[in-house]
């Protein structure tokens, strides 16, 4: 999608800032007095089946733990009580495709298809459609992500594969558990006897390093305290969040492929927002961008409603720019990036934004 440019010699503007150098840390929640180090999302995949999730739920609740059920639609159509059983027990469902294809070589109607099928399957057994989408084998592109945002799905990968599909024996599956740290998340399967007797292990492992089953936020994919307390950011964390997992607002805005994986936006009012929960009242905010040109292009920071900043990206090469020292309200508030000056001469390409 493109408008039609009117040519402006735009000034060289000089508000830029610090690219991050660092690796991430973690973002990091200590709610619970006994999840000293924070939460770890434990997923398992392709349930429900009449074998096993009883059993796998039996063995979660004695061990104290919680998950994220991604659950097949077929399965769920099938075994409705068992779908009710996993939110009975405690756990959360998400969405994991129909039949569990390749997603990356359907087309966009067979994509959505596989996606709305199974939403309706698992709202029907629940009566709350899921939030949460795993694709299968992890194969995602920008078609499929667009498809999830529009479906109001947040994409779950994994920072640690356990392996259990692939012979992994029980003690390997707990050691993949131990290289979780707070906010990763770890694949596993729901129909394996070895996950099933890891359980014990698993939770003695979490509890003896400080960490916690938590729930995985629809704002960031990462794992956060079970209480919803998805986005808190302690001084000196860093939180990030993917641009494309946002809402989308505005006319024109969509998601693009290049120059990296994220949305553009095209015309005034165009926008991204999400809600985030702070502790304290003072945060630098950095967005990676580009312009779609050599133009300038300018997206403003709303936070509650209220304008903190602009970020300015000087042209066709991404990069992260940074506005410091943002004072805001604390507890939850709406983040909005969004184009309020565009005159028709660029477009806005952002990729995540980074709080810290």
């Amino acid at each position: 999608m493109f408008k039609s440019k009117i040519f402006k010699v735009v000034a060289v503007l000089s508000l830029f800032g610090t690219l991050f150098s660092n690796p991430l840390m973690p973002n990091a929640i200590a709610a619970d007095a006994n999840c000293p180090n924070g939460y770890v999302g434990l997923t398992f995949d392709d349930g429900p089946n009449a074998s096993n999730t009883t059993n796998l739920l039996n063995a979660l609740k004695q061990a104290g733990l919680r998950a994220t059920m991604f659950n097949l639609g077929q399965n769920a159509q099938n075994y409705p009580s068992l779908v009710q059983a996993q939110v009975a027990a405690g756990m959360w469902v998400g969405n994991h495709s129909y039949t569990h294809p390749h997603m990356t070589t359907l087309s966009s109607t067979q994509m959505s298809s596989e996606i709305t099928r199974t939403q309706q399957a698992i709202q029907s057994a629940t009566g709350t459609a899921p939030k949460l989408f795993r694709p299968p084998y992890g194969e995602t592109n920008a078609t499929l992500k667009s498809i999830e945002s529009q479906n109001g799905l947040t994409e779950v990968l994994w920072n640690v594969d356990s392996q259990d599909w692939n012979g992994a024996t029980t003690a390997q599956i707990v050691a993949a558990v131990g290289q979780l740290q707070n906010g990763d998340v770890i694949l596993m399967h729901d129909q394996y006897q070895t996950t099933l007797q890891a359980i014990p292990q698993i939770s003695q492992n979490l509890k003896n390093r400080g960490l916690c089953s938590g729930m995985i936020s629809t704002s960031t994919g990462r794992a956060v305290a079970p209480d919803g307390g998805s986005g808190t950011t302690p001084p000196g964390t860093v939180t990030k969040v993917e641009v494309e997992s946002m809402t989308k607002g505005g006319q024109y805005t969509g998601n693009i492929s290049s120059p990296f994986s994220g949305v553009a936006l095209y015309a005034n009012n165009d926008l991204v927002k999400y809600t985030q929960n702070f502790t304290t009242s003072t945060h630098n905010f950095s967005l990676r961008g580009a312009s779609n040109n050599s133009n300038m292009a300018k997206v403003d920071l709303k936070i509650g409603g209220q304008t903190k900043g602009t970020f300015y990206f000087g042209g066709s090469n991404p990069a992260v720019y940074t506005i410091n020292n943002v004072s805001h309200g604390t507890g939850n508030q709406e983040i909005q990036l969004v184009v309020t000056t565009d005159n028709g001469t660029w477009d806005a390409y952002i990729d995540y934004l980074e709080i810290q």
